[in-house]
C-alpha cells in the first residue's frame, strides 16, 4: 500500500480526516503525452502515482495517528515525522475516485472548496475565503488572512505548500478526487 502526505502546517491532513478536503492537486513530474480522443486533442493520464480505485494511507506521525504520549519513544522512526511511517500502520485511508490532468489555474471555485478552502459568510466578521483558519469559542471562523474569492485563497495556499511562484507558473497537475475510507 502507498501513502499520501498532506500539509499539516495548513491543516490539510485534518481537513482530509474531517471530510472537508476531498481533492488534491500534485504537480506532474516528467513528460505529458498528448492524445486525440473522439477527434479532440487532450492530455492522457500517464504516470500518475495513484490510480482510480486505489486505497492509499493518509500519512501521519505515529504520535498523531495513535495519540500516544511523547514519553514512549522520540527515537522511533516516524514518531514525530510522517515521512518515515509505514503505510500499513496508518489508521486512515482514502480511495481515489477520479484522476485527471489540468493546468493548475484551471481550478474552479467549487474545486477550491474541495481542496480545503473555507468560505465565511458570517454577518459580523469578514465575508471571504481562507486556507489557514480555526473556530473561535462562538463557532465563528477566524483566519490570519481573508481572500475575496476561493481561487485567490487557493493560489496563496499552493504558493505556501509548493513554493512561491507555483500559481503564477501554472504547471500541469494531476487532480485526484478521493473519499475517506471508513
Amino acid at each position: 500500500m502507498k501513502k499520501i502526505m498532506f500539509n499539516d502546517r495548513y491543516g490539510l491532513t485534518q481537513a482530509v480526516l474531517e471530510g472537508r478536503k476531498t481533492m488534491t492537486r500534485r504537480i506532474v513530474k516528467g513528460v505529458l503525452l498528448g492524445h486525440v480522443q473522439n477527434g479532440m486533442p487532450g492530455m492522457a493520464v500517464v504516470g500518475a502515482p495513484y490510480k482510480v480505485g486505489e486505497v492509499v494511507a493518509v500519512a501521519q506521525a505515529y504520535k498523531d495517528a495513535f495519540g500516544c504520549p511523547d514519553a514512549l519513544s522520540d527515537e522511533l522512526a516516524g514518531w514525530n515525522n510522517k515521512m518515515f511511517v509505514k503505510a500499513g500502520n496508518m489508521p486512515h485511508k482514502i480511495r481515489i475516485t477520479n484522476v485527471r490532468i489540468e493546468g493548475l489555474q484551471d481550478i474552479s471555485d467549487e474545486d477550491c472548496l474541495r481542496e480545503g478552502i473555507v468560505a465565511d459568510k458570517c454577518k459580523t466578521h469578514f465575508n471571504g475565503y481562507a486556507y489557514d483558519w480555526c473556530y473561535d469559542q462562538d463557532g465563528d471562523i477566524l483566519a490570519s488572512c481573508w481572500y475575496k474569492t476561493p481561487r485567490e485563497a487557493f493560489a496563496a495556499l499552493i504558493d505556501k505548500v509548493s513554493g512561491k511562484g507555483t500559481w503564477a507558473s501554472n504547471p500541469w497537475v494531476f487532480v485526484y478526487e478521493f473519499e475517506l475510507v471508513k
